[in-house]
């Protein structure tokens, strides 16, 4: 639209027919988010228009209003209609919209106007300060006074099928809260005492759990809807862990009533004696949540240590508890407030069992009682760094890509954060029951803080966005310690590698070189020392020559190989010799040179190997070895060995061993020229691996590959007990870090480059 018709489209707006109005505001939604059509819009008086439009007019024409003005402030500008005297009955409008109009083209205008007005005291701080009460927080509180209702309808409306409007709800409850962290008076809830504005916050934030807003968030992060909702979802998730870091800074003091009545409510929930109580001692049934829900607001000052001399203490009054000393409010330094309501909450909500658990620790030494107190202070942290509480989620909002699919939705979104009370007390009851089970003691307590922390990072870190917490509680209990301290070794195994892998890596293959070295030159000289093989004998002779054959067979082979490692010598032999013969005995020979391949029923590594015993057949598939590579042949029932060469077929009957394939006429084949029957399996991985490994191929028998491993990793080993800590660690030269002093010097120095 242009700037010239704005005068027609204000008299429109103003003309007292509905429809002309319709029209024309219709219009105008589509215009003015343009900054110049809105700078001569607000100029012509377009504002006072369009407040008396959104204060007197229903249906689409409303629709409409108020969807300019969340135009016009989405542009930043316009924020004139919210000061002066009439602001007020502006606001009241909008809230009273939300908690009595059904229609939800109207609740989406009207939610989108709060959310701006409410943020707008954190974009604009120096308009705040010039108008103050107008934005913000400050600005609902009358018109919320008059509809009590407003937060319990805006929270309904997370549930709502129309997500835009879901949308603009959770908007407007992240404004909320962060103007309550950005705003100093407000966001030092637990640091000024008294505050009444503190007070009337910290009620608010209460209100809005009791309202279910922390379960209406938790379903929208496990839902279909997630990605029209990932921006809020992810800022309010951003706003909870603020809130989380807050509590955390906020320091436990003794010297306000509020930090003295919950360190209070927790010693009388513990139901201890009677005689170290009051005179009006708790009654052995007093239930831990009656108890803390019967403190009073107030107190006075000398509630804690009473009156000198009108009762008698118990000298382990808070280590009974499971603190560490008598004071216990400097225990809570790391964990802060948010500690101390974890502890709180958990006592109030299992308070049978935690007086159970401490009058069963009771019968124990103090060495080995659980330190239930300390625990808790301990999951607390854990949870606190599991989470990356301290880590802003800001990038993630601004990095989210919702085409990222399913894995990067886990990573984003962490609706278990949500739960982190009933977390923190299923942390609690496993890190009890890791205690009993390992039979840990006062100086294992960092051990098994340590086995939670891997616990809760297996369970609650490896859980899906939409895994319900019930099943991660379960997951907690599931875990026993056994299968934690496997963990525990894998992870331990995993950093050592992160940060040694390279150097690691390079010492683990030369010694891996070193090994298969040393093992080829063992089983080399296993063949230079020769061995005796089975030879045996055919089944296809006839009744008549049998005998003739009988006198022949000679049952046993001799194998040896030369010095010069060129030729293998062999022999056969009517019995084993007591003593193994010489060279000079072995007729008959191989080169070297001349064999094409090793051909063996000897199975290549699949695993850990049975022992096998002497002079037993094996059984197995055949592998014949050719270039290197292993192929699949058939089964034989004896452990075998035969080695081929080529022969190159010259005529009739003859033929002669080639070094390697000659380029002729005549093809070349390959014919077996000698076949060993090792003994056992070991003499079958010695010959087979010890041939191959002469004609530079790699070993294939499972315990060749077992030995070179063996050899490597004590080598590896011997090689780590060689260093020294020193050697890792050389700490910080000498001064550095220190701040080198001035006495002495004046302004007269310059810089050497």
């Amino acid at each position: 639209m242009d700037q010239a018709d704005i005068p027609a489209l204000l008299s429109r707006l103003a003309s007292d027919e509905d429809a002309a109005r319709k029209m024309a505001v219709f219009k105008l939604q589509s215009s003015i988010n343009d900054p110049a059509f809105a700078d001569v819009f607000i100029s012509s008086g377009g504002l006072v228009v369009l407040r008396r439009l959104i204060m007197s007019t229903g249906g689409n024409t409303l629709a409409y209003a108020l969807q300019s003005l969340s135009r016009l402030l989405e542009v930043d500008m316009g924020w004139d209609i919210f000061e002066g005297a009439a602001a007020g009955d502006l606001v009241e409008r909008v809230v009273e919209l939300i908690v009595t109009n059904p229609l939800v083209n109207i609740l989406r205008g009207a939610m989108s106007i709060l959310v701006a007005l409410v943020g707008h005291s954190q974009s604009n701080m120096r308009t705040a300060a010039r108008t103050p009460g107008t934005f913000g927080f400050r600005a609902l509180k009358p018109a919320v006074a008059v509809y009590p209702q407003f937060f319990e309808l805006v929270i309904q409306q997370l549930q709502s099928a129309d997500h835009a409007l879901c949308a603009n709800a959770l908007m407007l409850i992240n404004a909320l809260i962060r103007d309550a962290v950005s705003n100093d008076s407000v966001a030092t809830v637990a640091v000024t005492k008294g505050s009444g504005v503190g007070e009337e916050w910290s009620k608010f934030i209460k209100r809005l759990q009791d309202l279910g807003l922390i379960k209406a968030v938790y379903n929208l992060l496990q839902s279909s809807a997630l990605q029209d909702l990932a921006h809020p979802l992810l800022e309010f998730q951003s706003l909870t862990k603020v809130l989380l870091r807050k509590w955390c800074e906020v320091r436990v003091d003794l010297e306000r009533p509020e930090h003295r009545r919950a360190l209070k409510g927790l010693h009388l929930a513990s139901a201890p004696d009677r005689r170290h109580v009051n005179g009006t001692g708790l009654s052995t049934g007093t239930s831990a949540g009656t108890v803390l829900s019967a403190i009073p607001a107030t107190m006075s000052e000398d509630s804690e240590g009473g009156k000198k001399g009108s009762r008698r203490h118990n000298p382990e009054k808070w280590r009974r508890l499971g603190f560490e000393t008598e004071s216990p409010a400097v225990e809570f330094d790391a964990a802060g407030f948010l500690g101390m309501m974890d502890l709180t909450d958990y006592v109030r909500k299992n308070e049978d069992g935690f007086q159970k658990l401490l009058l069963e620790q009771s019968t124990r030494p103090l060495s080995a009682r659980c330190p239930v107190a300390r625990a808790s202070l301990a999951i607390t942290m854990i949870l606190y760094d599991h989470f990356e509480v301290d880590k802003s989620d800001l990038e993630d909002i601004r990095g989210y890509q919702s085409v990222d699919g399913t894995k990067t939705n886990d990573k984003l979104f962490r609706p278990l954060l949500l739960q982190w009370s009933r977390l923190h007390t299923a942390g609690l009851h496993a890190f009890f029951r890791m205690w009993k089970a390992t039979g840990a003691e006062r100086a294992d307590f960092d051990k098994v803080a340590e086995l939670v922390r891997i616990l809760i990072e297996q369970a609650v870190g490896q859980a899906s966005r939409t895994k319900d917490v019930l099943e991660v509680e379960d997951d907690l209990q599931e875990y026993d310690a056994g299968r934690l301290r496997e963990l525990q070794m894998e992870l331990l195994e995993l950093n050592f590698e992160d940060q040694w892998g390279p150097y690691l890596y390079q010492v683990r293959e030369e010694l891996k070189h070193e090994a298969l070295q040393f093992v080829k030159e063992q089983r080399i000289r296993c063949l230079l020392q020769g061995s005796w093989f089975t030879k045996p004998q055919s089944s296809h002779h006839s009744r008549q020559n049998s005998y003739q054959k009988r006198r022949l067979y000679q049952p046993w082979r001799y194998a040896k190989l030369s010095h010069n490692r060129r030729y293998l010598h062999y022999a056969d032999f009517p019995e084993q010799l007591a003593q193994d013969p010489g060279l000079d005995a072995l007729t008959d020979k191989v080169d070297l040179l001349t064999i094409s391949s090793v051909v063996s029923n000897v199975s290549a590594p699949t695993g850990e190997e049975e022992p096998e015993e002497e002079n037993k057949s094996q059984t197995s598939t055949m592998s014949t070895y050719r270039n290197g590579v292993a192929e699949r042949v058939s089964t034989k029932p004896t452990t075998k060995i035969t080695i081929y060469s080529y022969v190159e077929n010259l005529g009739a009957g003859t033929a002669g061993p080639l070094s390697k394939p000659a380029a002729s006429s005549a093809e070349p084949t390959e014919h077996p020229i000698l076949t060993l029957f090792p003994l056992n399996h070991s003499l079958a991985s010695e010959w087979l691996d010890g041939l191959l490994m002469l004609l530079n191929q790699a070993p294939i028998t499972a315990e060749t590959n077992k030995l070179v491993t063996l050899v490597s990793e004590y080598g590896l080993k011997i090689r780590l007990l060689n260093v020294r800590l020193e050697a890792v660690y050389q700490g910080p030269a000498p001064g550095a870090g220190v701040v080198p002093s001035r006495e002495g010097l004046d302004e007269d120095y310059f810089y050497e480059i």
